[in-house]
């Protein structure tokens, strides 16, 4: 319905939607799902690699190019969000295909530092700007502004996740 005002038609207020947040974390749910879907595809497809060894690939790049040298499969697994169980068995796989190093840290035998190997540097480096192309060509029919108003959102939901009181606190 509208109202009019000195035949200036304004559309009225819709009632706030009770369900809106979930239906926004829904949306951002199946997002995230289709480009990962298509971009698991597409790593396998032409590369050969799961998802989950090529994020592990990336972290210690990104590790090498802060000048870390290498992260402990605690820190790795703190990074990709995975259990140490989980991390271990894609760790094994890269150390056999000769992608990735592990070495005990000097300071504390019991920990592993993992780094890439230069094989492991040169398929990274070789996966990464077609990984970027999938992702800019699913993105490319957003215009760059709203592609930019979308980055700067997202960071503000970002900042309110992380200052949401967890769980942990309810109970």
């Amino acid at each position: 319905m509208s109202t009019v005002h000195a035949n200036v038609v304004r559309p009225r207020a819709a009632a706030p939607d009770p369900h809106a947040s979930l239906k926004l974390w829904l949306r951002l749910l199946t997002c995230s799902s289709l480009i990962e879907r298509h971009v698991r595809g597409r790593l396998r497809e032409e590369f050969g690699i799961t998802l989950p060894r090529f994020d592990v690939l990336a972290q210690l790049e990104a590790a090498a190019q802060d000048d870390v040298g290498g992260l402990t499969m605690s820190e790795l697994s703190r990074r990709l969000m995975v259990t140490n169980g989980n991390l271990t068995g894609l760790v094994e796989r890269l150390v056999r295909e000769g992608l990735v190093r592990r070495a005990a840290l000097a300071t504390d035998r019991r920990a592993q530092l993992v780094r890439l190997t230069p094989a492991g540097r040169r398929a990274l480096h070789a996966m990464t700007p077609r990984h970027e192309q999938w992702i800019e060509d699913m993105l490319s029919a957003l215009p760059l502004e709203d592609r930019a108003q979308l980055h700067v959102l997202l960071g503000r939901l970002r900042a309110s996740i992380q200052h949401t009181p967890s769980e942990e606190h309810h109970s």
